[in-house]
């Protein structure tokens, strides 16, 4: 079981203040925050932390962002055997039920819906952990 309030937690998320605003919110609750700036770059990094041994207990990823989206992310993130596990959240501001889909279909374990109260994320995070 993962110790709720001290996660590692990878954050992608193209528009910057949004990135430090979800930063700040869950560094803020106690949890190690890893951020970046797309999807290409949340996939870099993700590999790289499997290398160094020290991956993260979930995902945060924004579904459009430049140089490779959220879900072209998440399926090569779920297709690295040492990644596979890993849970993805997807944060949109698109919220129709195709995105849904295709976000579940990606491999993510959960899709949030933007705008949403720092509270709220903090709560979800909190929620999601405890369901590992």
């Amino acid at each position: 079981m993962i110790e709720v309030a001290m996660a590692k937690i990878l954050i992608a998320e193209d528009e910057l203040d949004i990135r430090n605003l979800i930063t700040f919110t869950l560094r803020f609750a106690g949890h190690e925050i890893i951020a970046v700036a797309n999807g290409a770059e949340a996939v870099e990094a993700a590999m790289g932390m499997a290398d160094r041994g020290e991956l993260p207990d979930l995902i945060l990823m924004d579904v459009r962002m430049p140089r490779m989206t959220g879900y072209e992310a998440c399926k090569r993130i779920k297709a690295d055997p040492r990644l596979a596990h890993l849970p993805v959240v997807f944060l949109s501001a698109k919220g129709q039920e195709s995105e849904v889909r295709e976000g579940f279909d990606a491999g993510a374990i959960d899709y949030v819906v933007k705008p949403f109260a720092p509270d709220q994320l903090t709560s979800k995070v909190q929620e999601l952990l405890k369901r590992l």
